[in-house]
């Protein structure tokens, strides 16, 4: 390992695409197929959190509640080192002031002030 963080998402097609737009190599496609995207939710994030290069998961908001459980046991089982973020599921603002919103975010993950 070269102590480089491995960013991965889990995310529908276009979601992944963007991402590995950016560099992101190691994801998971979810087709939006309503009835089974809990479970395969649940299966990509215990795959990409077994990978111990993988420092970082990007989960849709909307789905985060699929994997919250799962991450947990994962920390808990210490199988897992992996944070997990939960990204904007589209193309709309939820929140008013984005960069508050991320700053008061990353507080809370890593407990102290990142500016950006």
């Amino acid at each position: 390992m070269t102590g480089e963080i491995t960013v991965a998402i889990i995310g529908n097609r276009d979601q992944t695409a963007l991402m590995r737009l950016a560099g992101v190599e190691k994801y998971r496609i979810i087709e939006n197929e309503e009835d089974a995207i809990p479970e395969k939710v649940r299966e990509a994030l215990t795959q990409l959190a077994g990978d111990r290069s993988i420092g970082i998961i990007m989960i849709p908001e909307n789905w985060g509640r699929y994997a919250a459980d799962t991450m947990k046991h994962l920390r808990e089982s210490k199988r897992s080192s992996a944070i997990m973020i939960e990204i904007p599921e589209g193309f709309r603002i939820k929140e008013p002031d984005v960069k508050e919103y991320y700053k008061t975010y990353t507080k809370k993950l890593i407990g102290f002030n990142v500016n950006f």
